[in-house]
């Protein structure tokens, strides 16, 4: 399937809603969303699913209304994950490589991270992401620049960050999906999917923080030197600012969420002393006034404790100091009016509000509003979807290369070429001088090439 044919669908399980996306690759290079759909999410609870057959009808009607829109079927999706239950953890691996390969091949590497895999876990844990950090060979550390495939060693290294999920959460997601009629192509850590959304080449270099406030879950992911080296779930988002307000308020959840968007903000001495808002009552009661100044107080104390447990965290992964590029909050609780300005003081970094419309193909006007920090991990998730496609792609194209060429380089190939020379006819009679010359200068150049060869595999098993 070429580029141009290749669709993605992203299914974001989100505590709030649930939104499919279906994408594929423009000719610009950037993603042309074909079809979207958004519902609200029933059975998820901070990120995983609770009651399985409440999310599969969530999930049905989100990825019914974004096939309809594109106009084709949907048997695959790209799934989001986050929670309570992901954890991070770093590994170390090393393999020999084999006599044959005189470079490192990228069977070698692929067989180095395969076996991290093997990896002693906790019980009821699995391997959901497995990121190097730093490749070494024969105990040399490469720089992130050389990649280990053509460099000439014996024994390969390299420093992991792995990331685990609980089995019966992974589970829970799986049987949600099968009941919708789906397969699932692949799991995929949330803040990892938004950070391909909301993140370029140049912030992954630089260092940034990228924190994903959700309703249910906050989300971080840390870059530096272009790899992702810290990940994290926070229990902790928007939906406990809303039960916050609801409580302190004495209001509807609902009136809650509402307050929170049109008239919430971060910062208390950003808003008026003197302006009300004005609640419909329930049935024959009055209406109910709040001062907007004490609706900020109770968004500031919960936005500022959840603010600083991302500082905590970004402190914790050790790459606080190497954040050129800064933070970059992204996820529906982004929108929150002075969040910008309260993680700037709390965190002392430079804070940008990140949206996925870098990314996204816009010549299609009715998707335009698509570019909303909300939309990150669904947008993301197409994004990983793609370029693990064209990976395999490539993938396909090298090891039908190797086929019609032969995975091995014979290091004497044209040495091999002079002995399979065809020598001169000899005469009926007797065989000439000269031709008897070169026989046996032909016997003695094998014999020198068959010791070298020899000698070489000899002192490999020395080895």
């Amino acid at each position: 399937m070429s580029k141009e044919q290749e669709i993605i669908v992203g299914l974001d399980i989100g505590t709030t809603k649930i939104a499919c996306f279906i994408g594929m690759r423009s000719d610009n290079d950037k993603v042309k969303i074909l079809g979207f759909g958004k519902t609200e999410s029933v059975g998820v609870e901070h990120g995983v699913v609770k009651s399985i057959t409440a999310t599969a009808e969530s999930i049905t009607k989100a990825v019914a209304d974004a096939s309809d829109q594109a106009g084709v079927d949907v048997d695959e999706v790209w799934v989001g994950i986050a929670g309570q239950h992901i954890k991070s953890r770093p590994s170390q691996g090393s393999i020999m490589i084999p006599p044959e390969h005189t470079l490192i091949e990228q069977e070698d590497v692929d067989r180095l991270i395969a076996e991290q895999y093997n990896t002693m876990l906790e019980p009821g844990e699995e391997i959901i992401h497995i990121f190097p950090q730093q490749y070494i060979v024969d105990r040399e550390p490469l720089s992130r620049d050389i990649p280990p495939v053509g460099v000439a060693g014996k024994n390969l290294q390299a420093d992991f960050h792995m990331v685990t999920a609980n089995v019966q959460n992974l589970q829970y997601i799986k049987y949600a999906v099968d009941r919708a009629g789906l397969k699932i192509k692949g799991v995929v850590l949330e803040p990892v999917a938004s950070a391909m959304a909301v993140l370029d080449d140049s912030d992954r270099d630089a260092g940034v923080a990228m924190v994903d406030i959700g309703g249910g879950t906050t989300d971080i992911a840390v870059f530096h030197d272009g790899i992702i080296r810290h990940t994290s779930v926070l229990p902790l988002a928007g939906n406990a600012i809303t039960n916050d307000i609801r409580e302190g308020c004495n209001i509807l959840k609902r009136q809650a969420e509402s307050l929170k968007v049109k008239f919430g903000s971060c910062l208390v001495q950003a808003v008026s002393e003197n302006d009300v808002i004005s609640i419909p009552g329930i049935r024959s009661q009055a209406p109910r006034e709040i001062y907007v100044k004490t609706l900020a107080g109770i968004i500031n104390a919960r936005t500022k404790m959840i603010m600083e447990q991302v500082d905590y965290d970004i402190k914790l992964s050790g790459f606080a100091k190497k954040l050129i590029a800064g933070v970059v909050l992204t996820g529906g609780g982004a929108q929150l009016k002075n969040i910008k300005d309260l993680c700037e003081l709390i965190t002392a970094t430079d804070t940008r509000i990140g949206v996925p419309n870098e990314h996204l193909d816009f010549e299609s006007v009715s998707y335009a509003d698509l570019a909303h920090p909300m939309y990150a991990t669904g947008i993301g998730l197409v994004l990983y979807g793609l370029e693990q496609a064209e990976a395999e792609r490539c993938e396909e194209k090298e090891e039908t290369r190797h086929e019609s060429k032969g995975d091995h380089v014979d290091i004497f190939a044209d040495m091999g070429a002079i002995d399979e020379a065809p020598a001169p006819a000899p005469k009926p009679e007797a065989e000439p001088a000269k031709a008897k010359r070169k026989k046996k200068e032909k016997e003695n150049f094998n014999d020198v090439v068959n010791r070298f060869i020899n000698k070489m595999f000899n002192e490999d098993i020395d080895d």
